[in-house]
């Protein structure tokens, strides 16, 4: 039996293929945009939201699959009572971090389990992240090094490279900031038979 991942995320393939999982990627194709103002409205908190985006995903894809489990997965960033969403440019980049510089920010990311429509399981981990006061000539050089590449990710960062420079501390599982709760994800797909136990 094969997994399929409902990303197109490059940091979860990686996560998933570095552990040895053999899966397919068939990306959700949800209007994140509309389910996050959806959820905002009726009061979730990032938490929620990570985990019923997840959720969405993933029966969504299991829905295109039939008899497969798919494996959704979701980051988000709640900071000053908002969600933050990826950024479009380096310019909205340097906003979001010069925002961020000195301050703590709530990184959660959920993973979902799901077949023919169904949930199976899901799990969301929260990551406390304190970034460092950062500089100018900091921004300068860390966004022209990282080019277009961080606007991949949701706090434009990658916290396996340069992106661990921005921080002073870090309050969580190292899998789920670079994107998935990768230790809870194997336990359970061993549970549902996809891994020798």
């Amino acid at each position: 039996m094969s997994l399929v991942l409902a990303s197109g995320s490059a940091s979860r393939k990686a996560l998933l293929t570095a552990a040895g999982i053999a899966f397919i990627a068939d990306p959700a194709d949800l209007d994140e945009d509309a389910l996050m103002a959806g959820l905002r409205a009726r009061g979730a908190d990032a938490v929620q939201v990570a985990s019923e985006l997840a959720q969405q995903k993933a029966a969504a894809v299991s829905r295109r699959h039939p008899g497969t489990i798919v494996l959704g997965g979701d980051s988000v960033i709640g900071f000053d009572s908002e969600y933050l969403s990826k950024c479009a440019t380096l310019d909205a980049a340097r906003a979001l971090l010069a925002r961020l510089s000195g301050r703590t920010h709530l990184l959660v990311s959920a993973a979902a389990l799901a077949k023919d429509g169904a949930l199976l399981w899901t799990h969301a981990s929260p990551c406390q992240m304190t970034m460092r006061d950062l500089s100018p000539q900091f921004l300068d050089d860390y966004l022209a090094q990282e080019g277009t590449a961080i606007l991949s990710s949701v706090g434009c960062y990658h916290y396996e490279g340069r992106g661990a420079q921005l921080f002073d501390r870090v309050d969580g599982d190292y899998f789920s900031v670079l994107g998935l709760p990768l230790l809870p994800v194997l336990a359970q797909l061993r549970k549902e038979g996809l891994l020798a136990s």
